[in-house]
């Protein structure tokens, strides 16, 4: 790739572009980041692509969630060891109910920029720029808030890097030990009902572990750690290349600021400068496709982001809506499997999802999100696909921002603990009640008898808030 260079995206049209006071200052953040130690090595890198591709070939299944958008202020050790123990939980879940290993990607240590789809907001009178995440400006309405910063950049970068300190040292220190399920435990959610059932299938998988165990006279291989991959959009790109690096001993270049970066929706033009950037390098990535996408840009983008039908290499994250899976999933499928290039299709559920209420909060119903997971997997099966993931945006707090699920949360709930600035997302007994609705799904589509009962498509529980 003599043509590419970590920089060569200026040379393209940049979407959701940032425009500082100072490109001065802005050069220097970038130059001093460069210079400081990488977030990921590559071989981690290297490794999440192996798992990609053997969940691309239905060996494993894709299990990616986390925070919309994290901010600074919740780099706490709480909120990152509950995000981590949900994870943890669904993707027991997941491994006991559909037979089959997961690959745990998060949402986190450094999903700090954000997309809008309008550059400025609007209130009491006054426009000022959105807010684009803790990565670029803050929340709060005023003048000095919205001002992109580029030294935010540095403290992106250092939050990131605490985050996956932490992480790293619960994996080591033992914490993601299937032998100590009850580390992961949520206090908040002691008598769900979600929890309850979890803890039966945690129950028969220490039972199954100290029988393996008793077999083979210790510790079977590799059952004694848990791994866990980051990811963020890579949409701020002054960020992402001043993290982009060679290695010893590897060829090519590595965005080492996560293990797998995503392009979004509103910068998947194939002649612009996220293709351009994310083309060069050597981490498995992601793309999110919607109803908008046409199946000849879909082709495009696959011959220009996977050129050498690399196993791994490239997922493809389909978000459309409940109501819009049926027509716009199939012709991106087909168009898809006609480049030959191996793909890993994962299914993001939420962001199709979104609505407004009547009095101005946004939501998603919980109905819908299982209604276009459970369409997902219908249609890849009937098409003679295979949906290798989930993408989710969830907590472990005890948020109240999406309605619906067994929790019977209604409109009227959603103030009650509403914290997210920008998507609202599932909580804990929402999220479980996903996996459990996935593990079940997988189970019966692999021809399995569900010792849950059948697969039932989802009922209304809530009424559902306006556009």
């Amino acid at each position: 790739m003599t043509d590419w260079s970590p920089g060569s995206w200026r040379t393209k049209p940049v979407a959701q572009a940032v425009a500082y006071p100072c490109e001065k200052e802005v050069k220097r953040v970038v130059a001093q980041i460069a210079k400081l130690p990488p977030l990921v090595t590559s071989w981690e890198i290297l490794g999440l692509k192996s798992q990609l591709a053997e969940a691309a070939r239905g060996d494993r299944f894709l299990l990616q969630g986390g925070d919309c958008a994290e901010t600074f202020d919740t780099c706490d050790s709480p909120t990152i060891a509950n995000k981590i123990k949900v994870l943890l939980q669904m993707s027991l879940v997941l491994v006991h109910g559909a037979q089959r290993r997961i690959v745990r990607v998060g949402r986190f240590a450094g999903q700090y920029a954000k997309p809008r789809s309008e550059a400025f907001e609007r209130a009491n009178g006054t426009m000022l720029p959105a807010y684009r995440g803790d990565l670029i400006n803050h929340s709060g309405f005023t003048p000095e808030a919205r001002t992109a910063d580029p030294w935010l950049m540095l403290r992106g970068y250092e939050r990131a890097a605490l985050t996956i300190n932490f992480i790293r040292a619960l994996v080591v220190g033992g914490f993601v030990d299937p032998h100590h399920l009850d580390y992961w435990n949520l206090d908040w959610v002691k008598d769900s009902p979600m929890a309850e059932e979890y803890w039966r299938i945690a129950r028969a998988v220490g039972d199954s572990l100290e029988f393996t165990e008793s077999l083979a006279g210790g510790h079977p291989g590799g059952f004694h750690w848990i791994d866990f991959f980051t990811s963020h959009e890579g949409l701020h790109l002054p960020y992402e290349q001043a993290q982009t690096r060679q290695v010893p001993r590897q060829s090519g270049w590595f965005d080492l600021s996560t293990h797998f970066p995503w392009i979004g929706m509103r910068t998947a033009d194939p002649e612009g400068a996220h293709v351009e950037y994310f083309r060069g390098i050597r981490n498995p990535i992601g793309v999110k496709v919607g109803p908008d996408l046409p199946a000849v840009c879909l082709k495009r983008l696959i011959q220009i982001l996977n050129p050498e039908n690399e196993p791994g290499r490239l997922t493809l994250v389909h978000r459309f809506g409940a109501g819009r899976i049926a027509n716009c999933l199939p012709p991106l499928l087909e168009a898809a499997r006609v480049t030959g290039c191996p793909v890993l299709w994962c299914c993001d559920p939420m962001h199709g999802n979104t609505r407004v209420t009547k009095s101005g909060v946004k939501t998603r119903n919980f109905d819908e999100i299982l209604g276009e997971l459970d369409q997902a997997f219908e249609i890849h099966r009937a098409q003679g696909s295979r949906l290798g993931g989930v993408h989710v945006e969830l907590t472990g707090e005890a948020v109240t921002e999406c309605v619906g699920g067994a929790c019977g949360l209604r409109e009227d709930d959603l103030l009650r603990d509403y914290r997210s600035y920008v998507d609202p997302r599932l909580n804990y007994e929402q999220a479980m009640e996903l996996a459990f609705f996935a593990a079940r799904k997988m189970r019966a589509l692999n021809g399995y008898a569900s010792a849950a009962g059948d697969v039932k498509p989802p009922q209304s529980s809530a009424a559902p808030a306006t556009r």
